[in-house]
């Protein structure tokens, strides 16, 4: 196998820009590559982290969600509470909107409940926003919006977790 090539902590500044770089370019690969190279490097860099969280979550749209575990995990490495919960309310959006994708018998009950989370966790992050920052309420708003367009509902039929 291959032993990867550590990066200097000198050249994470330009990194960080490429990682942004190729999510803005739909390269969500490529990017986390990138931020998992700067956390080998510095472990707690707060951009690298939530960069890596939003690049891991830009493949669920395209199926693979198995990186959901790993993203709400890097949630708790973040160190301010309002990214914590701001970060995990958008793994929860996508993952509804993922669900939504699917064409399982099920898949708009899920999709609910991911949806309803997500709006928890912004719910939560709104409380305790910085100032002049509504970007909780924006994504709150936006996932109201989508169980509304696609008229979600909880399960009728029971309350179990469905995720």
């Amino acid at each position: 196998m291959f032993e990867l090539k550590p990066l200097s902590e000198d050249s994470i500044p330009k990194a960080l820009v490429k990682a942004k770089h190729y999510r803005l370019l739909n390269e969500p690969w490529q990017a986390s590559s990138i931020c998992r190279d700067i956390l080998t490097v510095d472990p707690d860099n707060q951009k690298a982290i939530m960069y890596l969280i939003l690049a891991i979550s830009d493949q669920f749209d395209t199926g693979k969600t198995s990186g959901a575990l790993e993203a709400r995990d890097l949630c708790k490495q973040l160190k301010k509470k309002y990214e914590q919960l701001y970060y995990r309310g958008i793994i929860e959006e996508r993952s509804g909107k993922a669900a939504l994708r699917r064409k399982t018998p099920r898949a708009k009950y899920i999709a609910y409940e991911y949806y309803r989370k997500a709006m928890d966790f912004f719910e939560e992050a709104d409380k305790i926003h910085p100032d002049k920052n509504e970007d909780a309420i924006l994504r709150w708003n936006a996932c109201a919006r989508r169980i509304q367009e696609h008229k979600l509902e909880a399960a009728p039929d029971d309350n179990r977790v469905l995720f």
